[in-house]
């Protein structure tokens, strides 16, 4: 079956002079998909894999190029125009992604880029997209544990932190004094889930639970000590600030990182800094 705003594996049932028609099933007959978006050596009974949307004329139409986003992703969009209908966003496609008045959290202004959920108009077939991203997210009760791994997409910044959308699906805020590396909207990273609030939301961490991954952070100490000369002067003393700038972890993580590695010899703690054991 045939998704508009999804790529799909359609198969080529007729050559004309201005393109190809691909099989769009009973609902949608043939599917045309014009003579610059074919790729060279295709004949009929061959299968292309098309993103299917509708043209500016409503008339549904295939490509071989890829939008940014599908129906039902989120993404990190520019506004490219602003019009007395809506706003326009760029997704990689000749034609641009509608954002009606009432679907933006605040009006939008070119220039500037969005984070949006892309969906389908059930009514009209047409693909648009929402800054109102709360209303697509699932606050019911769910099975989430702490220190569950989860998937995320980083949305827009709060006055408490940044707000992320959880396996796709779910509401989840990283509270800023818990980033200690670079993250921006759009982007796909892991998590952990670090509490569940009364209200299904999720508390999520960039750092699992008990710090499991201390070896990979100790590792990267290491490294930096050797780029270094082999000493820094960041230790026990130094502000959560400095530990956060030199290093991009927590003054926590670090301690124990570095507790390992004096531990197994690797480093010696000094004063002021942390050398790097010469072999």
């Amino acid at each position: 079956m045939v998704e508009i705003g999804k790529t799909n594996s359609l198969k080529v049932i007729k050559e004309v002079d201005f393109g190809l028609y691909l099989d769009g099933g009973e609902k949608y007959g043939e599917i045309l998909i014009p003579k610059r978006y074919v790729p060279a050596d295709t004949e009929v009974d061959h299968y292309l894999d098309v993103f299917v949307y509708l043209d500016s004329e409503d008339r549904i139409i295939a490509t071989t190029d890829l939008p940014f986003a599908e129906v039902g992703d989120f993404a990190y969009l520019k506004c490219i125009g602003v019009t007395g209908i809506g706003a326009f966003l760029d997704w990689g496609l000749v034609k641009d992604l509608f954002v009606p008045f009432r679907e933006q959290a605040h009006p939008m202004s070119e220039g500037l880029s969005y984070f949006v959920r892309i969906y389908l108009d059930e009514e009209t077939e047409r693909i648009v997209a929402s800054s109102k991203t709360n209303q697509f997210l699932d606050n019911s009760p769910h099975d989430f544990e702490v220190g569950q791994e989860v998937d995320l997409i980083i949305g827009t910044r709060s006055d408490l932190g940044v707000r992320v959308v959880v396996n796709e699906k779910y509401s989840g805020l990283i509270y800023h004094n818990e980033i200690f590396t670079t993250i921006k909207p759009g982007q796909k990273i892991k998590g952990y889930v670090q509490k569940v609030r009364d209200d299904e939301k999720l508390d999520i961490s960039l750092q699992p639970a008990g710090y499991e991954k201390v070896d990979a952070i100790a590792q990267n100490i290491l490294d930096k000590l050797a780029k270094r000369g082999g000493y820094i002067e960041a230790g026990d003393k130094s502000s959560p600030e400095t530990i956060k700038h030199v290093f991009g972890i927590s003054k926590k993580v670090f301690k124990k990182a570095i507790g390992a590695l004096y531990r197994n010899q690797q480093i010696t703690i000094e004063e002021e800094g942390i050398r790097l054991v010469k072999k």
